[in-house]
C-alpha cells in the first residue's frame, strides 16, 4: 500500500534518526551534530534538551529520563525536561562498544540495546554492509546497572523491540534483510530463531506500537550493486570501501514501514517515495499515527496508518 498524505516538519538538524513521542504528542530525535531536540506536534516550536557531544540515534523513556543510544558515546541518560548527559556504560563483556545503536525498556526497568558492529563505527556503516562481519551483538542492561551479552554474530544489529508480554526481544538485521529475535521466557528461553525474513529491504529501527504490533522501517529497497560486491575478492571489496562515499552504493529514494503483530504476521505496510523525505529509518505508533525519522534529511514526518 502506497504512503497517504505524509506531512514533513523540518528540523534545526541533519538526520534525526529516531523519533519518540509523548503523551503531548511532542517528538524526540537527536541529530548529527550532538544534540537532542523536541519538537511541538505541528514543528512550531523546537526545544534543544541538551548535547551528547556525540550523535545520539535511539531513544526510549526511562523514567524521569531520555534514554539515548550514541554511536560515539555509549549508553546514556538525559532529564526529560534537558539538561547533562549520565553515562551509563561504554563497553560490555570486556568490548567497548563501537557502534551503540537502538534499545528498548522492559516494564522492570531492563534495558535491552544493540552494538551494530565490532568493526566499523556510524561513519563507516556502510563497510559493515559490504564486508558481511556478521559482529552485532545484542546486551542487556539490568535494574543494577549489571550489562550481560544476551547474543552476539548479527548481521548489523540495529533496531530493538519488546512485544507486549515481554517473550523476547526483537533485533533488525540490516545486513540480512530480517528480523530476528531472542526468547526471554518459555521453552524456548535463551534462543534464537527469526521473527520476519527476506525483508524487500533494509530495516533500520524498529518499535512496538501502541497498537500491539511490531513496527519495521525499511530505509531503502535492496540495493543490486552491494550485493554483487559482497560476492567480490576481499581485495576488491576492500577497494570499494575506499572509494569516495557518492560513488558507492546508496540507498535509493524508496522507503517503508511494515507492522507485524509478535508472531511475525503482516498487518499493515506502507511503501513507496515521499516528497522531501527519504531513509526512513525511525518509527513510532501512537493512536494510529506514525512517526518517521530520516538518517539524511533535515525533517521528520508524519501520517496515519
Amino acid at each position: 500500500m502506497a504512503f497517504g498524505e505524509v506531512k514533513v516538519i523540518p528540523v534545526n538538524g541533519h538526520g534525526p534518526e529516531d523519533v519518540l513521542v509523548d503523551d503531548q504528542g511532542r517528538i524526540y530525535t537527536g541529530v548529527d551534530d550532538g544534540r537532542v531536540l523536541r519538537v511541538a506536534p505541528d514543528g512550531s516550536r523546537i526545544d534543544v534538551l541538551g548535547d551528547t557531544g556525540g550523535r545520539p540515534l535511539g531513544l526510549e523513556f526511562f523514567g524521569d529520563d531520555l534514554l539515548i543510544c550514541d554511536a560515539k558515546a555509549g549508553l546514556l541518560t538525559m532529564p526529560l525536561a534537558g539538561g547533562p548527559v549520565t553515562t551509563l556504560a561504554t563497553s560490555a563483556v570486556g568490548l567497548d562498544f563501537v557502534f551503540c545503536n537502538n534499545a528498548a525498556v522492559a516494564s522492570d526497568g531492563s534495558v535491552y540495546f544493540t552494538d551494530s558492529s565490532r568493526r566499523f563505527g556510524i561513519e563507516k556503516w556502510r563497510d559493515d554492509l559490504i564486508e558481511q562481519t556478521a559482529g552485532g551483538r545484542l546486551l542487556r542492561r539490568t535494574p543494577d546497572g549489571k550489562i550481560e551479552q544476551l547474543a552476539d554474530g548479527f548481521q548489523f544489529a540495529n533496531g530493538v523491540a519488546l512485544p507486549p508480554d515481554e517473550s523476547y526481544v526483537a533485533v533488525a538485521e540490516t545486513g540480512a534483510y530480517r528480523v530476528s529475535r531472542v526468547w526471554l521466557t518459555g521453552a524456548n528461553a535463551g534462543e534464537r530463531d527469526v521473527l520476519v525474513d527476506d525483508l524487500w529491504g533494509y530495516p533500520d529501527n524498529i518499535s512496538t506500537g501502541s497498537d500491539g504490533l511490531i513496527w519495521i522501517t525499511i530505509a531503502s529497497p535492496k540495493v543490486p550493486a552491494l550485493s554483487l560486491i559482497r560476492k567480490l575478492p576481499a581485495p576488491l571489496r576492500a577497494g570499494v570501501r575506499a572509494l569516495p562515499t557518492a560513488l558507492q552504493p546508496a540507498p535509493a529514494r524508496e522507503c517503508g514501514v511494515r507492522g507485524v503483530t509478535p508472531d511475525g504476521k503482516q498487518v499493515h505496510e506502507l511503501r513507496g517515495e515521499i516528497d522531501g523525505f527519504h531513509v526512513l529509518v525511525g518509527v513510532r505508533e501512537r493512536a494510529g499515527t506514525l512517526y518517521f525519522g530520516s538518517l539524511e534529511d533535515n525533517a521528520i514526518a508524519v501520517t496515519t496508518v
